[in-house]
């Protein structure tokens, strides 16, 4: 059995949170200083945190090559199994031109590029977030853009930024499910508090969005409808995730979000030349103003349809027990891992969600998108692989740093630096968010990083007398502004735009809008731990 140990070199913990900071250091110094590919970075971070593990941590080389193994699993199932079953349902609407019919109807709701990209971005992007999560809201959201003649750096930016505020209830609720079952609160009281959080950001991503496109002129102008949008989307996602259910809060906040963008007047007035000129600077689509049956728009729709039928029927408690019986538990081979106290870890133990998964959901989706819009099985399956073809450097990099956010988890990387955190005493619940994004940077999962450091913050919360609650939230809500800068989704971005290997580029442009924002989020925290704020709480 190997023993964690939190204070590994020369006995500090500060010595030993540095070291253990070096293989997400090196990932971002890789992409934003040296450009370097995303998935030849993520391969020599791993390689980072396997020599920190061996050399540093003691850990066995076998269980740290071991503890690796699991985190690629994890990569490709779920996380992966998500991302191209839902980018295949897309490539079969490509293939049958029912997305063009889509993009056309979107772009019919506004010929206002600033409109057009709260409509896509923010609302579409919010239910593709809620429906599959992991990188599918970005790049269908950014092709679309693209389409409609956005340049593809902007589209990528705008797409990725837009992609926080429905991250922490994404995939029917995974993030706080997963928060909720690793801490032991209830699921209600974690959802609640995060839904008192990420709809603050939600007032705030909109007016980013429309500066974004189009600056202060686009401030100026549009403000009303972005603020509109933006205050239905925080109102629903408050309301459900209190009130109705946490699986199903970014499908609501996402529509009523669309709804009542649409029914401001401001919002359906044409744009002026001069600002589409200025804001499309890309190629449009000269298929745009094609009218289309009425038979093909409600076909064009149908895949999101059937994939919000399908995930409400697997929340139907029968359902979802019926399908949680395949679920796989078992040892994970050459792995003994305890923590600093003797105990077993989790992670000793691998759970492989066969039906009950979000990826496998979408698939029975997708066969029956397949034979709504007249796709012919073969042809299917050839678009299925074309995907996993397309997506192959982006899962080398989903594989790659999952591997490497395992290894520093096992190994007991991932306890160091979040116990030096946790050391900062009365400004604990001001830096709970920055572990979270710090967990989200480095897996590209709010999923990942609750489950990494949602124990963590509670038992800080419950040494220093803060809320556990409180810290537990702060965890998915800081998370949630990390997602934009994790290596995997900014490779997904630029192979949905054509930039590959441009992903320092984003990272250079989404990173001051991340740390921004994750600041706006621990001034939130802190002031919800104090009497400022404390009264938003339940």
């Amino acid at each position: 059995m190997f023993v964690q140990q939190l204070e590994p070199v020369s006995g500090s913990l500060g010595l030993s949170a540095l070291v253990a900071t070096l293989p997400l250091v090196t990932v971002l110094v890789l992409l934003g200083a040296v450009r370097m590919k995303a998935h030849r970075a993520g391969l020599i971070g791993l390689a980072v945190a396997v020599l920190v593990a061996w050399l540093a941590y003691g850990m066995p080389l076998g269980q740290t090559l071991s503890s690796g193994a699991q985190g690629v699993l994890f990569g490709l199932f779920p996380i992966m199994w998500i991302v191209v079953n839902a980018l295949w349902v897309y490539r079969m609407t490509v293939r049958t031109r029912h997305f063009d019919i889509l993009r056309r109807s979107f772009g019919r709701l506004s010929d206002d590029p600033r409109i057009q990209a709260l409509v896509i971005a923010f609302c579409f992007g919010a239910l593709l977030e809620a429906l599959a999560g992991f990188g599918a809201p970005v790049a269908i959201c950014s092709v679309m853009l693209v389409a409609l003649g956005f340049d593809p750096v902007k589209a990528a930016v705008v797409s990725l930024v837009a992609n926080t505020a429905p991250v922490a209830f994404g995939a029917m609720g995974t993030p706080v499910v997963t928060l909720a079952s690793v801490t032991g609160l209830p699921l209600d009281a974690v959802a609640s508090v995060v839904g008192r959080q990420t709809p603050l950001l939600a007032l705030v991503v909109p007016l980013v969005l429309v500066g974004l496109v189009d600056g202060r002129r686009g401030l100026r102008e549009t403000w009303v409808p972005a603020l509109a949008c933006g205050v239905a989307f925080a109102v629903a996602q408050f309301a459900a995730s209190n009130y109705v259910s946490a699986q199903l809060a970014d499908i609501g906040a996402a529509l009523i979000g669309a709804a009542a963008l649409v029914a401001v007047p401001q919002a359906r007035r044409p744009a002026a030349e001069p600002v589409r000129a200025a804001v499309l600077t890309g190629v449009r689509s000269e298929d745009l103003d094609e009218e289309d049956p009425r038979r093909e728009v409600l076909r064009a729709y149908a895949p999101y349809a059937l994939i919000v039928v399908i995930f409400s029927l697997a929340q139907i408690p029968a359902v979802k027990d019926w399908l949680a019986e395949a679920n796989r538990v078992f040892d994970w081979p050459f792995l003994n891992v305890a923590n600093p106290d003797g105990d077993p870890v989790s992670g000793n133990v691998f759970t492989l969600p066969l039906v009950s998964t979000g990826g496998t959901l979408v698939l029975i989706a997708g066969v029956l998108t397949a034979v709504v819009i007249g796709v012919h099985a073969r042809v299917a399956a050839r678009e299925w692989l074309g995907t996993v073809h397309e997506l192959r450097f982006a899962i080398l990099t989903v594989t790659s740093v999952l591997a490497l956010a395992y290894v520093m988890n096992l190994s007991g990387q991932a306890a160091t630096i979040g116990h030096f955190v946790a050391a900062a005493g009365a400004g604990l619940a001001f830096l709970s968010p920055v572990l979270g994004w710090f967990g989200v940077a480095v897996s590209g999962s709010d999923t990942s990083a609750n489950a990494l450091f949602g124990a963590l913050q509670v038992t800080a919360a419950q040494q220093s007398g803060l809320s556990p609650e409180l810290l537990a939230a702060a965890n998915s809500s800081g998370g949630v502004l990390g997602k934009m800068i994790s290596p995997q989704n900014l490779t997904i971005a630029c192979a949905a735009v054509g930039l590959a290997g441009r992903e320092g580029d984003l990272l250079r442009k989404v990173l001051p809008w991340s740390l921004g924002l994750l600041l706006v989020m621990c001034l939130i925290v802190y002031a919800q731990s104090t009497a400022v704020l404390s009264w938003m709480l339940p």
